[in-house]
């Protein structure tokens, strides 16, 4: 196979991704027209190879029209790995996979150098926040990245928006719900406590300082959203109800996401706006 296949490549790959000539130039810090230069027959010298697979997200390999990767058994391939890391290390290895699909969503499929989350947790404070977005008419990602607080949540656009988000549900009456400062108490508090150990309405008149009938009133908010249930025992010759509470990661999700409207993120790591149809229609 004839070397000069690699300016072939480089121009295939630049067009297939829409970059210019200059954007490719920048990165592998080259003139314009040495690119020009290699999608014309040229080479590049081989130092820069690896680079410009980089900035294409491809393996050398593919630069010489060596197409060797079999995607018929990634899936297996993923969940081999993932199942072979020891199990207080998944969760780590997982997102940063999800920060390498992020990436490779990317218009540019690789627009930045810093390419690991690692990096970000190098060259950052402990406290800092930094997200990436990508938000498209066929659906969006975002993903908090850095030392504050990590999550990946990518969300392909539904059918039916309406089906998706309101049939059935009564917002308004979940917010005002979740805007009595007590109920709201209760749902934090119940979520720093050992969700093994049951409890009864004498905790929350201890703990949140209310008195017995907003317990009641607390309890069957809770039970309304089945995050609590409760079950009878007999002690002291008297039947006590007793509530167990049922934790859900849905609620560290309202966390998140309410503290991304009431901060607006401000410092991405990379921020496509393509989308130029509503959220909700």
């Amino acid at each position: 196979m004839s070397i000069e296949i690699i300016g072939k490549q480089i121009a295939s790959l630049r067009k297939e991704k829409g970059i210019k000539q200059e954007e490719l130039a920048n990165y592998v810090g080259v003139s314009t027209q040495a690119v020009s230069k290699w999608e014309n027959g040229g080479v590049p010298d081989t130092e820069l190879l690896p680079k410009i697979a980089d900035f294409f997200c491809v393996s050398v390999d593919s630069l010489f029209g060596r197409n060797i990767t079999d995607y018929s058994d990634l899936q297996s391939a993923l969940i081999k790995k993932i199942c072979d890391t020891p199990r207080n290390e998944r969760f780590k290895l997982v997102f940063n996979y999800c920060w390498d699909m992020e990436r490779a969503m990317m218009p540019h499929g690789h627009s930045i150098e810093k390419c690991s989350i690692e990096d970000y947790e190098k060259e950052i404070g402990t406290d800092a926040q930094h997200y990436s977005s990508i938000m498209q008419n066929d659906g969006f990602t975002r993903m908090g990245i850095a030392n504050r607080s990590q999550y990946f949540l990518i969300v392909p656009e539904p059918q039916s928006t309406d089906d998706a988000y309101f049939k059935g549900i009564d917002y308004p009456a979940f917010f005002r719900d979740f805007s009595d400062e007590d109920f709201w108490n209760a749902c934090v508090y119940l979520n720093k406590r050992d969700f093994q150990k049951a409890f009864t309405r004498a905790l929350f008149i201890n703990k949140l300082g209310i008195n017995d009938e907003k317990a009641k009133e607390i309890l069957s908010k809770l039970k309304k959203y089945k995050m609590v249930y409760s079950t009878q025992i007999e002690m002291d010759d008297e039947i006590q109800t007793v509530y167990h509470f049922n934790p859900t990661p849905s609620f560290i999700a309202l966390l998140i996401f309410a503290r991304e409207i009431i901060e607006k993120p401000e410092i991405f790591a990379y921020y496509s706006g393509a989308r130029d149809t509503p959220y909700l229609k």
